[in-house]
C-alpha cells in the first residue's frame, strides 16, 4: 500500500493539472464544460476513492497470486510477449467487470458514482467508488492465471490500465478516424456516459473497443442524437459519499418492503433497475422520462460558497498529499484516523454545497475534533517535522471550517431539504 500511496502522490497533481487545463481551454474557446460545484464534487469523489484504496479497506474474496499458485498450467517468462498477453487479458477482464457493473443490481452500486455527474469532462473521470468493498476482480483474471502470467506484471499493469482511462472523458476531442476501430475514444465514451435510449449500456470497453464490437455492445456517437449525461435516477446531491450508497440503500429498502420472499433474495442479482412489482407500485422512484428536458441538479450557490468549496477542496487535497508523503511514518492506526478526517471533510463541505441544514454540525464537530487532536498531540500527524508552524496553520484551518459551516448554514438563507434518495 505504501508503494501505491507514493504513486498517488505524483499521479494526483498530474490529473488535477489536466483538469485545470481543460477548464482553462474551455474558457479560452468559450465552450466551458465545467461548472464549479459539479467539478468540486467530482474531484472530492476522487479524494475519497484514493484515500480508501491507499488504506486497503475492503474484503478480497480471492487474490491473483492465490489463483496463479493453484491454477497455472504453464509459466510465461517476463518477456515483451507476456506484457502484451497480460494487457489483453486485463482489458478483457475489465470489459466484463464493467459489463457486470452495468447489468446487475448489486454491482451497479459500485459504479453509479462514476455516471452520476450530469456533465461530462475530465473531472467526472475521477468520480470513483468507495463502495467497492468486495474485491472479486481477480476472479475475472483466471485466464491470466491459467497462462501463468506473473503477478508482478499484473501489479504493474493494473494501475497503468486504470490511469489510461482518464483522458477520454472530454467533449473537446471529436472522432479520431481509424483509431475509432481500435481503442476507446472520447466520442465512444461520451456514448457510454449518455442516458439517451440509443446509448444506454453501450461502449463498455476500457482501452480496446474490440470487445464491444465482438460482443454486440458497440454504439457510434450519432450527430442527430446529442448525448445527455447523468443517471436516469438522478443523484440530487453533490455529496459523493451519499451517491456511493444511494442505490444499495434503495435495494435494501425494496428487499425489506416487498412481501415476496423470492424477490427479497433475487433483487440483488436481477438486471439493474429491476424492482419487485408490489414495491414498484407502492413506492415509485423518480426516473427521467425525457432526457432532453430535465432539470439538472443545481441548487443556488453564492460566489462566496463556491469560493469556500474550492478552498476546502484545495486544503483537503493538500492534507491527503501530505498523508501519502508521510505514509510510513504516520502508521496504520494514524492513517485510519487521518483518512477519517478526509472523509468527514468531504462529507461536510459537499453537504454544505447541498445547502443541507445539518452540514454545520458536521463541520463544527470535525473542526473541534481537529483542534482537540492538535492540542493533545502538539502536532498534526508529524507535520511539525517538516514545517515547525504547520500545526498552527492546520489549527487555523479548522477554525475557519467551524465558522464557515456556521456562516453558510445559518447566515446564507438558501436551503434544500437533504434526502438520501429520491
Amino acid at each position: 500500500m505504501e508503494t501505491y500511496a507514493t504513486a498517488l502522490l505524483y499521479a494526483t497533481p498530474f490529473f488535477l493539472g489536466l483538469v485545470l487545463f481543460e477548464i482553462a481551454y474551455g474558457h479560452f474557446v468559450k465552450n466551458q464544460k465545467h461548472n464549479v460545484m459539479d467539478t468540486v464534487s467530482s474531484l472530492s469523489s476522487g479524494l475519497t476513492n484514493v484515500v480508501k484504496d491507499s488504506l486497503g479497506l475492503g474484503i478480497i474474496l480471492v487474490s491473483y497470486p492465490f489463483l496463479l499458485e493453484h491454477l497455472a498450467l504453464m509459466e510465461i517468462k517476463a518477456t515483451w510477449l507476456v506484457w502484451v498477453v497480460a494487457f489483453i487479458v486485463l482489458d478483457f477482464a475489465g470489459y466484463w467487470n464493467h459489463r457486470l457493473s452495468h447489468h446487475i443490481n448489486f454491482f451497479w452500486n459500485q459504479h453509479v458514482i462514476h455516471h452520476s455527474s450530469e456533465e461530462f469532462n475530465l473531472a467526472c473521470a475521477l468520480r470513483q467508488p468507495v463502495s467497492n468493498l468486495l474485491g472479486y476482480f481477480a476472479l475475472l483474471l483466471i485466464p491470466a492465471a491459467l497462462m501463468g502470467v506473473p503477478h508482478e506484471v499484473i501489479a504493474i499493469l493494473a494501475p497503468i490500465h486504470l490511469f489510461a482511462q482518464f483522458w477520454y472523458h472530454t467533449q473537446h476531442i471529436g472522432k479520431m478516424g481509424w483509431l475509432e476501430y481500435v481503442i476507446v475514444t472520447p466520442s465512444q465514451h461520451r456514448v457510454h456516459h449518455a442516458i439517451n435510449a440509443e446509448y444506454i449500456d453501450k461502449n463498455l470497453g476500457q482501452i480496446l473497443c474490440i470487445w464491444d464490437r465482438m460482443f454486440g455492445t458497440f454504439q457510434e456517437e450519432l450527430d442527430e442524437v446529442p448525448p445527455q449525461y447523468g443517471v436516469l435516477k438522478p443523484a440530487q446531491t453533490w455529496n459523493p459519499i451519499i451517491i456511493n450508497f444511494q442505490h444499495i440503500w434503495r435495494l435494501m429498502k425494496d428487499a425489506w418492503r416487498t412481501n415476496n420472499y423470492w424477490d427479497k433474495l433475487r433483487i440483488w442479482f436481477m438486471p439493474t433497475g429491476w424492482r419487485p412489482s408490489d414495491v414498484k407500485e407502492k413506492y415509485p422512484v423518480q426516473i427521467i422520462e425525457d432526457v432532453y428536458n430535465f432539470e439538472k441538479y443545481k441548487p443556488e450557490a453564492s460566489n462566496a460558497l463556491k469560493g469556500y468549496s474550492i478552498f476546502q477542496l484545495v486544503i483537503t487535497t493538500a492534507m491527503m498529499l501530505f498523508m501519502f508523503y508521510n505514509y510510513s511514518e504516520i502508521g496504520f492506526d494514524g492513517l485510519l484516523l487521518f483518512g477519517l478526517f478526509v472523509f468527514l471533510g468531504v462529507y461536510g463541505f459537499t453537504t454544505l454545497m447541498d445547502r443541507a441544514k445539518y452540514a454545520a454540525w458536521i463541520e463544527v464537530i470535525r473542526g473541534v475534533a481537529g483542534l482537540i487532536l492538535i492540542f493533545f498531540t502538539n502536532d498534526w500527524f508529524g507535520l511539525n517535522a517538516y514545517w515547525p508552524t504547520g500545526m498552527y496553520v492546520v489549527a487555523f484551518y479548522f477554525v475557519v471550517t467551524i465558522f464557515g459551516g456556521i456562516y453558510f448554514t445559518y447566515f446564507e438563507k438558501t436551503y434544500i431539504s437533504p434526502k438520501l434518495v429520491s
